[in-house]
């Protein structure tokens, strides 16, 4: 686990909080957008300067005084994340002026006893500078007009917050990279719920409102040896129920962190039948070859029988013919049920994903198959030389035959069956490619 110093980004909404964490980190990791109240969940991404590593933090925007459920979890959620600070970020926006709220956060960055530097954000030309001396009355001497949109003056900021950092600690050679896990699902599912159990700490803020999560959420755990990074995804909706920008956006992200993921976690509500949605999230994780395991959650809720397990399971397997070979899990993420079973699942999903069959054995289980019932094309059998494993992370093999272009969708089936059957690779879609052979 990185130990990393902490800077935190803080402010009211939309002051360009996320904008300015996007700017240092140099991706797109944060939802912008000109709603306010985007970013709900603290985001947390390593970010470099000048050779100087850290972890920077994006908070939603704050507004202590409010009592909606979301509003005062993202101050709490907030208020963890500067309890572990090394330095306060303070963002403002130097074209509305100081409006009692930045005063308000102000005397509360104060009180911390933490490091604390403004950022006048929104200062896009050089003439716009003198906006932010009004802002001198919030008395913090290390001020910074800023426009993260356009990178001005960021530069002098970044040589500011980490001019005191320690240098960071010696990377450990040789070690590998952690195995990424994508939450996904429809909304109000649990998987923010998960998300916080595997953790093993409050990242991901859990509503019982639907679509609570925007931002995908992300945590590095350690786990005998091995390390995974979470990233909790928000809820796919259909494309005519997503209304607001914040919504469209958060779902193409999480598309777009599920096809960087090596473990797709599908969560379904036990509690209610599978939905049509809930194959239609199956099949991105299936089309975009992430290895994927079905987590049934809120199994405590569900009357008990001699048969349920079996019955699950079974309409699971109708419902989603084309993840037979996904694993299932039954589990209860609010009250922790059932959880090491699911660890267990991921660790040999993560093993078998990248599973390398030694050349001896594919061609000793090439003798194996019976290649007389593969079908013929316009009276021409089809001849299979010989079959080599090309690569993993998904396993893909290639098939070298005495035709040119794709096999049958048959063929493949029938080699990806018997390979499974000798082979296993649990979780794993496997990737059949043909080549003829010269």
């Amino acid at each position: 686990m990185s130990k990393l110093p902490l800077i935190v980004i803080i402010g009211r909404p939309n002051v360009g909080k996320s904008t300015l964490f996007n700017r240092i980190v140099g991706s797109r990791r944060s939802l912008v957008g000109n709603e306010p109240g985007m970013t709900r969940d603290r985001l947390e991404a390593v970010a470099e300067w000048q050779g100087t590593r850290f972890n920077l933090v994006d908070t939603g925007g704050i507004v202590p005084q409010d009592r909606d459920i979301i509003a005062s979890e993202i101050f709490r959620y907030a208020q963890m994340a500067i309890e572990k600070a090394a330095h306060l970020v303070l963002v403002v926006d130097g074209r509305e002026g100081v409006l009692p709220l930045d005063q308000e956060l102000c005397n509360l960055m104060r009180r911390t006893g933490k490091r604390v530097s403004l950022a006048v954000n929104k200062i896009d030309l050089p003439m716009h500078t003198a906006l932010a001396a009004e802002f001198a009355s919030l008395g913090i001497a290390d001020t910074f007009p800023v426009s993260a949109e356009h990178g001005l003056g960021v530069d002098i900021l970044l040589d500011h917050l980490t001019a005191d950092l320690p240098a960071p600690e010696e990377a450990a050679e040789g070690l590998a990279e952690p195995i990424r896990i994508a939450i996904i699902g429809r909304p109000n599912v649990g998987k923010s719920t998960l998300l916080n159990r595997l953790a093993g700490q409050e990242r991901s803020i859990v509503t019982p409102r639907a679509g609570t999560t925007r931002d995908a959420v992300d945590v590095e755990v350690e786990r005998e040896g091995a390390r995974y990074v979470f990233v909790d995804t928000a809820g796919i909706r259909r494309k005519g129920k997503t209304k607001l920008l914040a919504e469209k956006l958060s779902v193409i992200q999480a598309r777009k962190h599920l096809e960087k993921a090596d473990i797709a976690l599908l969560v379904i509500d036990a509690e209610e039948e599978v939905a049509a949605l809930d194959t239609h999230i199956a099949g991105y994780a299936h089309e975009s070859h992430r290895s994927t395991i079905l987590v049934m959650n809120k199994w405590d809720a569900v009357q008990k029988g001699p048969t349920i397990t079996n019955d699950y399971t079974r309409e699971l397997r109708e419902r989603m013919k084309f993840l037979d070979y996904a694993p299932i899990a039954f589990i209860s993420a609010l009250k922790g049920q059932r959880l090491e079973s699911l660890w267990k699942l991921i660790s040999e999903v993560a093993a078998a994903r990248n599973f390398r069959v030694p050349t001896a054995e594919i061609n000793a289980f090439m003798k194996g198959i019976d290649l007389q019932r593969l079908p013929s094309s316009h009276g021409r059998p089809l001849r299979i030389y010989y079959l080599t494993q090309a690569g993993v992370s998904p396993p893909t093999f290639i098939a070298f035959t005495n035709r040119p272009g794709k096999l049958h969708f048959s063929i493949e089936r029938f080699l990806e069956n018997r390979i499974r059957e000798r082979f296993g690779f649990m979780g794993s879609p496997i990737v059949i490619k043909s080549r003829r052979r010269a």
